[in-house]
């Protein structure tokens, strides 16, 4: 899995292309775009969560930082990074 610390700015905006399903959790980037494949299968919001925390522990932030901005039921997703909570470290 990539490592995406310097990419973890608040404010920032990930453009993502999802694969549910897959035969192991991934993210690479390719393009300017993050492929994310996650074992999770796509109902009921499961692949999504699996989405944000596992580009979370690749940012190496909190999951509850990242919010899903758009492509809740699509492949093509766009998440963004809020700021830390007062009195965190980062």
């Amino acid at each position: 899995m990539a490592d995406l610390t310097h990419m973890a700015l608040p404010g920032a905006i990930f453009t993502l292309r999802v694969t549910p399903g897959a035969r192991r959790n991934d993210i690479t980037l390719h393009d300017g775009v993050l492929r994310v494949h996650v074992t999770a299968a796509p109902a009921d919001g499961k692949a999504n969560k699996a989405v944000l925390k596992l580009l979370a522990k690749a940012l190496g932030v909190a999951p509850s930082r990242l919010t899903l901005i758009r492509g809740q039921t699509g492949r093509d997703k766009l998440v963004r990074l809020d700021q830390p909570a007062s009195g965190s470290s980062r």
